[in-house]
């Protein structure tokens, strides 16, 4: 997968799903022990799909005491019975509590993310854009670097500040291949400060990866990322015919 533009429409839409689905759980201890094999097994997919919607909200960064369960199992028991639909405003609170789980969670890696590239700032030959991107040339290629409607193919190795390995091409023996402007913030100015043939090493920020937004659970919300990159070939976007990223480079799940 490529670092592509985080979407926050995606973990909102899998939590409301699960709100729709899960904590059948919450409703399944309420009832009499069963008498016989179905209800058995009907309590148990009940009690699985509450335990795999507990850890959707965990992963979310949403906490016990944020959540009524009572409640929650009430909108769960209206919404099969067909008595109630998500109506806007229930929508807008949905995304309040999910982008203040988030910020709570990003907050401390932002913190972590601003005190390393102040001091990655002063190493030689490291680069700071003025948008706060970081990069150090490790082998200089030549020619033209891509333009923003390019089409690169690039291979890649994405790291958190720690050192843990979130996604490589190089493991999945495949270059990936991608619009330079389909793809995080970062990437996009960095590859066109870059000639085809050169290795560089990428700081990137949260602002210019995925914000508050996690884009797989390897990946923290307000994380920044460190990419070494090298750009094997660009071609210009009308004869590339190179499709659009379907995941565009983002970790691997």
């Amino acid at each position: 997968m490529t670092p592509e533009l985080p979407r926050r429409s995606r973990g909102i839409a899998r939590l409301s799903a699960a709100v729709a689905l899960g904590l059948l759980a919450s409703v399944a201890r309420t009832q009499t022990p069963p008498k016989d094999a179905a209800a058995g097994a009907k309590n148990a997919v009940s009690y699985s799909v509450g335990v795999s919607m507990g850890e959707q909200m965990r992963n979310s960064g949403i906490t016990p005491d944020q959540i009524s369960s009572e409640r929650l199992a009430a909108g769960v028991r209206d919404a099969l019975n067909g008595k109630a639909t998500l109506g806007d405003a229930d929508r807008a609170r949905i995304d309040a509590l999910l982008a203040g789980a988030r910020d709570k969670e990003a907050a401390p890696n932002e913190r972590a993310a601003a005190e390393f590239l102040a001091a990655n700032a002063k190493k030689p030959g490291v680069v700071t854009t003025a948008s706060g991107l970081q990069y150090q040339v490790l082998s200089e290629g030549t020619g033209n670097a891509p333009g923003a409607t390019d089409v690169v193919t690039v291979n890649y190795r994405g790291t958190l500040a720690d050192g843990t390995e979130f996604d490589s091409s190089y493991k999945r023996g495949k270059p990936a291949t991608f619009p330079v402007n389909g793809v995080i913030p970062g990437w996009t100015e960095a590859l066109q400060l870059i000639k085809p043939g050169s290795k560089v090493r990428l700081w990137v920020p949260p602002k210019l990866a995925y914000g508050t937004h996690s884009p797989a659970p390897a990946i923290p919300p307000g994380s920044m990322l460190v990419f070494d990159v090298e750009l094997l070939s660009v071609k210009p976007a009308a004869s590339a015919a190179a499709p659009a990223p379907a995941a565009a480079p983002a970790p691997a799940k």
